[in-house]
Protein backbone atom coordinates (compact mmCIF):
# COMPACT_ATOMS: atom_id res chain seq x y z
CA UNK A 1 0.00 0.00 0.00
CA UNK A 2 1.56 3.31 -1.07
CA UNK A 3 2.42 5.74 1.70
CA UNK A 4 1.99 9.51 1.58
CA UNK A 5 5.73 9.76 0.92
CA UNK A 6 5.37 7.40 -2.06
CA UNK A 7 2.51 9.49 -3.43
CA UNK A 8 4.34 12.78 -3.00
CA UNK A 9 7.54 11.34 -4.47
CA UNK A 10 5.53 10.20 -7.48
CA UNK A 11 4.09 13.73 -7.79
CA UNK A 12 7.59 15.21 -7.55
CA UNK A 13 8.86 12.87 -10.26
CA UNK A 14 5.94 13.80 -12.50
CA UNK A 15 6.61 17.50 -11.93
CA UNK A 16 10.29 17.04 -12.76
CA UNK A 17 9.72 15.24 -16.06
CA UNK A 18 7.04 17.76 -17.07
CA UNK A 19 9.48 20.70 -16.81
CA UNK A 20 10.36 22.21 -20.22
CA UNK A 21 14.10 21.91 -19.52
CA UNK A 22 13.72 18.20 -18.74
CA UNK A 23 11.74 17.67 -21.94
CA UNK A 24 14.52 19.43 -23.88
CA UNK A 25 17.20 17.34 -22.15
CA UNK A 26 15.32 14.13 -22.92
CA UNK A 27 14.94 15.17 -26.56
CA UNK A 28 18.71 15.72 -26.93
CA UNK A 29 19.42 12.35 -25.31
CA UNK A 30 16.91 10.57 -27.55
CA UNK A 31 18.33 12.31 -30.65
CA UNK A 32 21.81 11.11 -29.67
CA UNK A 33 20.62 7.55 -29.02
CA UNK A 34 19.00 7.45 -32.47
CA UNK A 35 22.18 8.68 -34.21
CA UNK A 36 24.45 5.69 -34.86
CA UNK A 37 27.36 7.89 -35.98
CA UNK A 38 27.29 10.06 -32.86
CA UNK A 39 26.96 7.04 -30.58
CA UNK A 40 29.87 5.29 -32.29
CA UNK A 41 32.03 8.43 -32.02
CA UNK A 42 31.19 8.73 -28.32
CA UNK A 43 31.77 5.04 -27.54
CA UNK A 44 35.07 5.02 -29.44
CA UNK A 45 36.29 8.08 -27.57
CA UNK A 46 35.19 6.71 -24.18
CA UNK A 47 36.93 3.38 -24.87
CA UNK A 48 40.10 5.14 -26.02
CA UNK A 49 40.05 7.39 -22.95
CA UNK A 50 39.57 4.43 -20.64
CA UNK A 51 42.43 2.53 -22.30
CA UNK A 52 44.75 5.53 -21.92
CA UNK A 53 43.73 5.99 -18.29
CA UNK A 54 44.37 2.30 -17.52
CA UNK A 55 47.74 2.53 -19.22
CA UNK A 56 48.65 5.54 -17.05
CA UNK A 57 47.44 3.81 -13.89
CA UNK A 58 49.77 0.92 -14.66
CA UNK A 59 52.69 3.32 -14.92
CA UNK A 60 53.04 3.02 -18.67
CA UNK A 61 53.95 6.18 -20.55
CA UNK A 62 51.54 7.53 -23.15
CA UNK A 63 52.91 8.07 -26.62
CA UNK A 64 52.40 11.48 -28.23
CA UNK A 65 50.58 9.75 -31.10
CA UNK A 66 48.10 8.20 -28.66
CA UNK A 67 47.43 11.54 -27.02
CA UNK A 68 47.09 13.40 -30.32
CA UNK A 69 44.77 10.71 -31.72
CA UNK A 70 42.60 10.97 -28.61
CA UNK A 71 42.51 14.77 -28.88
CA UNK A 72 41.63 14.49 -32.58
CA UNK A 73 38.75 12.11 -31.80
CA UNK A 74 37.63 14.37 -28.95
CA UNK A 75 37.62 17.39 -31.25
CA UNK A 76 35.55 15.50 -33.83
CA UNK A 77 33.05 14.45 -31.17
CA UNK A 78 32.71 18.02 -29.88
CA UNK A 79 32.22 19.24 -33.45
CA UNK A 80 29.23 16.91 -33.82
CA UNK A 81 26.17 18.92 -32.71
CA UNK A 82 24.20 15.78 -31.77
CA UNK A 83 27.04 14.48 -29.59
CA UNK A 84 27.64 17.91 -28.09
CA UNK A 85 23.93 18.20 -27.31
CA UNK A 86 24.10 14.84 -25.56
CA UNK A 87 27.14 15.84 -23.51
CA UNK A 88 25.46 19.09 -22.49
CA UNK A 89 22.26 17.20 -21.64
CA UNK A 90 24.23 14.78 -19.46
CA UNK A 91 25.78 17.68 -17.56
CA UNK A 92 22.43 19.42 -17.11
CA UNK A 93 20.84 16.18 -15.90
CA UNK A 94 23.67 15.71 -13.42
CA UNK A 95 23.17 19.24 -12.06
CA UNK A 96 19.42 18.68 -11.67
CA UNK A 97 20.04 15.39 -9.84
CA UNK A 98 22.59 17.07 -7.59
CA UNK A 99 20.16 19.90 -6.75
CA UNK A 100 17.31 17.50 -5.96
CA UNK A 101 19.51 15.22 -3.86
CA UNK A 102 20.92 18.18 -1.95
CA UNK A 103 17.45 19.55 -1.11
CA UNK A 104 16.13 16.18 -0.01
CA UNK A 105 19.25 15.40 2.03
CA UNK A 106 19.11 18.79 3.76
CA UNK A 107 15.41 18.34 4.49
CA UNK A 108 16.07 14.98 6.13
CA UNK A 109 19.12 16.30 7.97
CA UNK A 110 17.41 19.44 9.30
CA UNK A 111 13.93 18.03 9.84
CA UNK A 112 12.45 21.01 8.01
CA UNK A 113 12.48 22.61 4.59
CA UNK A 114 15.93 24.06 4.02
CA UNK A 115 16.39 27.79 3.57
CA UNK A 116 18.56 29.03 0.72
CA UNK A 117 21.34 29.70 3.26
CA UNK A 118 21.17 26.03 4.31
CA UNK A 119 21.82 25.00 0.70
CA UNK A 120 24.89 27.16 0.13
CA UNK A 121 28.13 25.27 -0.43
CA UNK A 122 29.91 24.63 2.84
CA UNK A 123 26.82 25.19 4.95
CA UNK A 124 26.07 22.32 7.26
CA UNK A 125 22.94 23.76 8.86
CA UNK A 126 22.25 25.67 12.06
CA UNK A 127 23.74 24.49 15.31
CA UNK A 128 26.96 23.16 13.81
CA UNK A 129 29.12 25.92 15.25
CA UNK A 130 30.60 27.02 11.93
CA UNK A 131 28.29 29.99 11.36
CA UNK A 132 29.54 32.29 14.13
CA UNK A 133 26.07 33.29 15.35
Amino acid sequence: MPTKIDEKTQELCQAIIAQPEMIAIRKRIDTFLADDNARTQYETLMNKGQALQEKQQHGQPLAETEISEFEKQRGALLANPVALGFLDAQEEMHEIQKTIQKRISKTLELGRLPLEADLEEGSCGHGCGCHGH
